[in-house]
Formats: C-alpha cells, sequence, structure tokens
C-alpha cells in the first residue's frame, strides 16, 4: 500500500508556495499535477523538477465532475498499487478543489494514508485586492456547481473556475436567474502575479470579454439587504421568549395548546386574502408564520428538529415532486403535473393502505368531505357529470324531509349529513370550494345583520319593537345596498 500527499502551488507566483510545500514536492519519488496550467508549475520546471499532469484528460471528459471522478479513482489506483505520490492543486488543496474531496472519501474507505498540506488559496490575495473581510462571509463555489447556488445566499459570491468564454457564458446565465442583467460584478484574473487584472462590469458583459483564461474568477457582491431574507431574527427572538427569564406565556406552551391558534391564523389570512387588504395579508402571513417557527422551536427544545431542518424539508420535498422543473420528466399541463405528484407522494408514503388515507382527522368538515370526495375520484369513483349530482341533492333533500316529518332527532342528523356531503359533491363538480363559499356566506350574513342592528339601534334599539316583517324590510335594504 503506497500513499498520496496533496500540497497547493498558491494562487499565483512560485512565492505564494508555502516552503513545506515546497520540499515535500522536492522530496517526492512520483509528482503528478493536476494542471500544469500555472505559473508556478512553470518555474518548477526551469528549477528541474520532473512531474505529469491530468491536462491531457481536460479534453476527453465529459464534464469537470467525471474529470475530477476519473483523478480521484487514477490517484487512489496508484497507491493502492504501492506508489507513494505527490499530487499538486493550484491554490490550496482545502479551498475549493473538489478532486481532494473526493480523494478523502476513497482514502478513508480504503484506508490508504492521505496528508493533505495546507496552503494560501485563491482568496486570501483576491480579498485583499478587493478589500473584503472574510469573516463577514464569503460563498465560494466552482463555475460548474452554479446549479446548486442557494436562492438567497446573504454574503458576496466568489465563483472559480471561469476559465474560458463558454463556461463565462454558462456562469452569466446561471447567475441571470438570480441578479439583474446589469448587476455589477468584478472579474478577477491572475491575481498574485504582476499581470493581474480587476474589472468592474455588468453582469451581461461577462462572455464578453476577449481575455478569459484559467486564472479567471468572479466576485459578485452581496445582494442589498432588501433583497435577501432569512429566518434567523424570529428564530433567534423565540428562542429567547422560551428560555429561562423569557415569557412566561410563551414557556408554558405547548404544540397541543397552539393548535387553536394556527387554524386562527390560518383563517385571518384567508379573511385578508378574501378582503384583498394587502398591507392585512402581510400582517396575518406574518402572524402564521410566528406559529410556525413557535411549534419548530418547542420541538427543536425536545430534541426533534428546528426551523432549519423545517425550511430543508419542504425545499427537498418541491424539488422532488417538480422533477419536470429539476429533472427530466416531461409534462404537458397542470392535470399532468397534479398526476405526477400524486404518483409521487405514493411512492413518498408507502404506509398509506387505503386510498382514502391521509386527510386529517381534523380538518373542517366541509374540507375533509371535499378531500375524501376527490381521493375517491382519483381512482375513478365518480360521476361523470354534474346530472347524477343534482339528483343525489335532490335525493337526499326529500330524505331529511321524511326524516323531519318523522320527528326523529337521530335520522334527521344523518340525512342533513348526507345533504352537506352531496352538497359538497356538488360543490366539486362545480369547481368552487365549500368551505370557502360557506366562509363568504358567513360575512354576508354579518354584513347585513349589522346593518340590521344598526337601524335597530338608530330607532330605539328595542327588538321586541320590530316584527320579522319590519326586520326584513333593513335585511332587504342591505341586500340592496350590496
Amino acid at each position: 500500500m503506497g500513499s498520496i500527499k496533496v500540497v497547493g502551488m498558491g494562487p499565483g507566483d512560485f512565492g505564494s508556495m508555502t516552503v513545506e510545500s515546497w520540499e515535500t514536492i522536492q522530496k517526492a519519488s512520483r509528482l503528478i499535477l493536476r494542471t500544469a496550467i500555472h505559473p508556478t508549475a512553470e518555474e518548477m520546471a526551469r528549477r528541474g523538477i520532473s512531474f505529469s499532469s491530468y491536462d491531457e484528460k481536460y479534453e476527453k471528459a465529459e464534464n469537470f465532475e467525471a474529470l475530477y471522478a476519473f483523478i480521484a479513482n487514477d490517484l487512489i489506483a496508484k497507491a493502492r498499487a504501492g506508489e507513494d505520490i505527490v499530487y499538486v492543486v493550484p491554490g490550496s488543496p482545502l479551498v475549493a478543489e473538489r478532486t481532494v474531496v473526493l480523494l478523502r472519501e476513497q482514502a478513508e474507505k480504503e484506508n490508504i494514508p492521505l496528508t493533505v498540506f495546507p496552503g494560501m488559496s485563491f482568496t486570501e490575495p483576491l480579498c485583499a485586492r478587493l478589500g473584503i473581510d472574510p469573516v463577514e462571509g464569503l460563498l465560494i463555489m466552482d463555475a460548474a456547481d452554479l446549479d446548486r447556488l442557494p436562492m438567497d445566499w446573504p454574503t458576496g459570491l466568489v465563483v472559480t473556475q471561469v476559465y474560458s468564454q463558454a463556461v463565462a457564458s454558462e456562469t452569466k446565465l446561471a447567475l441571470m436567474e438570480f441578479l439583474p442583467d446589469d448587476y455589477g460584478i468584478i472579474i478577477a484574473q491572475h491575481i498574485g502575479l504582476p499581470e493581474e487584472s480587476v474589472q468592474r462590469v455588468p453582469l451581461y458583459m461577462l462572455d464578453r470579454q476577449a481575455n478569459i483564461d484559467h486564472l479567471t474568477s468572479l466576485f459578485v457582491p452581496p445582494l442589498p439587504r432588501a433583497s435577501c431574507f432569512d429566518f434567523a431574527p424570529l428564530v433567534d427572538i423565540m428562542r429567547q421568549l422560551r428560555a429561562p427569564g423569557g415569557c412566561p406565556w410563551d414557556r408554558v406552551q405547548t404544540p397541543e395548546s397552539l393548535r387553536k391558534h394556527i387554524l386562527e391564523e390560518a383563517y385571518e389570512v384567508v379573511e385578508a386574502i378574501d378582503l384583498k387588504d394587502k398591507q392585512l395579508l402581510l400582517e396575518e402571513l406574518g402572524d402564521l408564520l410566528l406559529q410556525i417557527v413557535f411549534q419548530a422551536r418547542i420541538a427543536e427544545e425536545a430534541g426533534g428538529f428546528s426551523m432549519q431542518d423545517v425550511v430543508d424539508g419542504i425545499t427537498d420535498k418541491l424539488i422532488r415532486r417538480h422533477p419536470h422543473i429539476f429533472g427530466d420528466v416531461q409534462v404537458s399541463d397542470a392535470a399532468a403535473v397534479l398526476v405526477n405528484w400524486e404518483a409521487i407522494k405514493r411512492k413518498e408514503k408507502p404506509e398509506r393502505k387505503s386510498q382514502l388515507d391521509g386527510v386529517p382527522k381534523d380538518l373542517p368538515a366541509l374540507m375533509a368531505a371535499a378531500k375524501l370526495q376527490g381521493k375517491a375520484a382519483d381512482v375513478g369513483f365518480d360521476w361523470q357529470d354534474i346530472s347524477p349530482v343534482l339528483d343525489k341533492c335532490r335525493e337526499e333533500w326529500h330524505e331529511l324531509l321524511a326524516a323531519i316529518d318523522e320527528k326523529d332527532a337521530a335520522h334527521m342528523e344523518e340525512e342533513l349529513g348526507d345533504l352537506l356531503f352531496a352538497v359538497v359533491n356538488l360543490s366539486r363538480f362545480l369547481h368552487v370550494n365549500s368551505e370557502l363559499s360557506l366562509l363568504a356566506a358567513n360575512r354576508k350574513f354579518q354584513r347585513r345583520f349589522r346593518f340590521v342592528e344598526e337601524k335597530v339601534k338608530s330607532l330605539g334599539g328595542d327588538w321586541r319593537k320590530f316584527p320579522l316583517d319590519k326586520l326584513d324590510v333593513f335585511w332587504n335594504e342591505a341586500k340592496s345596498q350590496e
């Protein structure tokens, strides 16, 4: 069994390499460079150091990930065969070097001795040149990995390996998914070398530069704070409220005690939407979000999960259930998306044995009825048109009238339930949400009753003085005003 030592050439000229790395290179029996296209590699050759490189593989590889995997596998195979190798990479082995990550994983699995020597990366001279303090946060990504760029990164972004105009074009398009076309970026080239160059250009000009090469990186300044958001302030406040010495009311709450508040806040959000009141909607969405953060904090205290787990979970779910966006699945329309969604959901929840499983037991009755009917319809248990649905409503109405004639309370309750269930089914065929429809009717009643109430109040305030027909006049007046 051989061994692997990994050293870095530094970001620029020969002087940026550490003494430890240079001594390791001088003692190497087998020296392999990821790429010899680097100023320090040229100086090593002038000093009589013999080495080989993987440069010829760059043209043959399908993509960078395949190339990096090949390099790691090849180095592991050589060590397995008994060779002691010094592997040399540009910059630092510990910063934005995918081959070293793969080497670590494989060497650990096969118990191959692996030593990685720290060195200077391109970030130090880049930060010095641009006046950036990395303690404020810095996201570093390979240009080939920008498909994994988070939607709202809160720090400056350094993009490495922008080694050609083709890569620059792909990088530009990837960044334009998040940034305005004219967003100001910095192109940094040959940092630390006499010919270093720093250009500030709008994003759309990135691939129009004539001198893009293997020593080109980008710096994307942090987005304006107004364009970013995170849950940290709200999560921190909730942590303080629940901590010892925090709010006595918040500290004694449990998931069960907060159930009613979640329902109330959800309905207040719906009301704000119906009222088309943007400011109220903003407020109510915040109140609902507070309930989610509250539940997550209680769970975290119990060792369950955190708010970050909640965000990560729904993010992963959205990606899994939208393979037509994040994968290679083709869909023709919105209906096909729903079919695909349900198929994926069934695979994710094999514990559900019945088609009707998955309807929450505490769901409001109208919503639960619609859910149950929809699930049955998904497997074909449904009428083909509205005509038999209307017949069913009439049938249940007559059965309720018969139960009323019988004066049987239990039978009346049963038949009233059947009628409501049939009406919910009718709402499905009318493409009307029964819960929201009844909610709107409730609000309409409230508006008209308050009008009648004001009329009574203005005429003395004694309801007993107004017969029902007079109250009906007030009611119809309220109705006419709408």
